[in-house]
């Protein structure tokens, strides 16, 4: 299946197939080829997965092989699915996303239930949710925990648009305010000093040497500032927990996603330690196994955990 979807009458289940061999020619993992061809081909032809299993040899109609094609073609020249098609699915809420923001992973998920967990018996708890993005953690946090309230900020004036959006969409924009500024720069303007439940931060964790080793849509599609994290990756991990303290109640909860890799989990759950503010870290793994939260919690003036 050499040519064009659109340049011959073709089932669905013959484009599906067409798309995926492109991919796979392209790059794309043969596992992922195969979703990825399916995710563009429902997207161009309006179809739920439902729909395309179901009659998977009916006639592709020309207009949506057209945009198929052309979806493919990006697709193998690095940009990112998820961009494509315009939205990602998180938590099960549908966030729409674009090259202002980096694509929400289902890693990340791991962190929200670690928080919604700690906060479920909290009558109406404070979180920061530290470079929001898309507004993933933020939004979901606050469609799980109707009572609680979240600050979310991030650098880029683009990811706070994208995450103002999403949680419009979601239910959730009266319990969640907006902030512009790097790390923790937010929480101060706001005078929040002792009175946050938890915060909370997917930062960039990739060593700048290594973004060049990415697969190339995370590297050359998705924003640069989501990825690098300086050196060794923990740039932006340091002062979030040199500070964090500063902010939390006593009890309040620090959790912060890391790299399943370089051992960053235990870099980073030494560097907590050293804090000196917090209960010893915590290490979590995902659902794969691979370690990829610390948490730790607030301690009080006087040494002891009050949560």
């Amino acid at each position: 299946m050499t040519q064009p979807a659109a340049a011959q009458a073709w089932s669905r289940q013959d484009a599906w197939r067409w798309g995926a061999g492109r991919l796979g020619a392209a790059g794309v993992d043969p596992r992922d080829a195969q979703l990825e061809a399916e995710v563009l081909l429902r997207h161009a032809a309006g179809l739920t997965r439902e729909e395309l299993l179901a009659r998977p040899l009916t006639p592709l109609a020309r207009e949506a092989a057209s945009a198929y094609e052309a979806l493919i073609a990006r697709r193998a020249a690095g940009v990112p699915g998820a961009y494509l098609v315009g939205h990602r699915e998180f938590f099960g809420i549908d966030l729409l996303v674009d090259p202002r923001v980096m694509i929400p992973r289902p890693e990340t998920e791991r962190l929200v239930e670690l928080l919604v967990e700690a906060l479920r018996n909290h009558p109406a708890p404070f979180v920061a949710d530290i470079g929001t993005g898309s507004g993933a953690i933020a939004i979901a946090v606050a469609r799980s925990l109707p009572r609680a309230r979240v600050l979310a900020t991030d650098l880029s004036t683009g990811a706070l648009e994208v995450a103002q959006v999403n949680a419009a969409r979601a239910g959730v924009a009266d319990r969640i305010r907006w902030a512009e500024g790097p790390g923790l720069e937010p929480l101060s303007r706001a005078e929040l000093e002792g009175r946050v439940d938890a915060v909370a931060s997917n930062p960039p964790y990739i060593p700048t040497e290594e973004i060049a080793t990415l697969p190339r849509e995370v590297r050359d599609g998705e924003p640069a500032i989501a990825l690098d994290g300086g050196p060794d990756g923990l740039s932006v991990h340091r002062p979030i927990i040199r500070w964090a303290g500063r902010y939390l109640v006593p009890g309040g909860l620090l959790a912060l996603e890391v790299a399943a890799v370089w051992r960053q989990a235990q870099t980073v759950a030494r560097l907590v330690d050293a804090a000196g503010m917090f209960t010893p870290a915590r290490i979590v793994r995902d659902d794969a196994g691979a370690e990829r939260v610390v948490m730790a919690e607030r301690v009080g003036r006087d040494g002891n955990h009050r949560g």
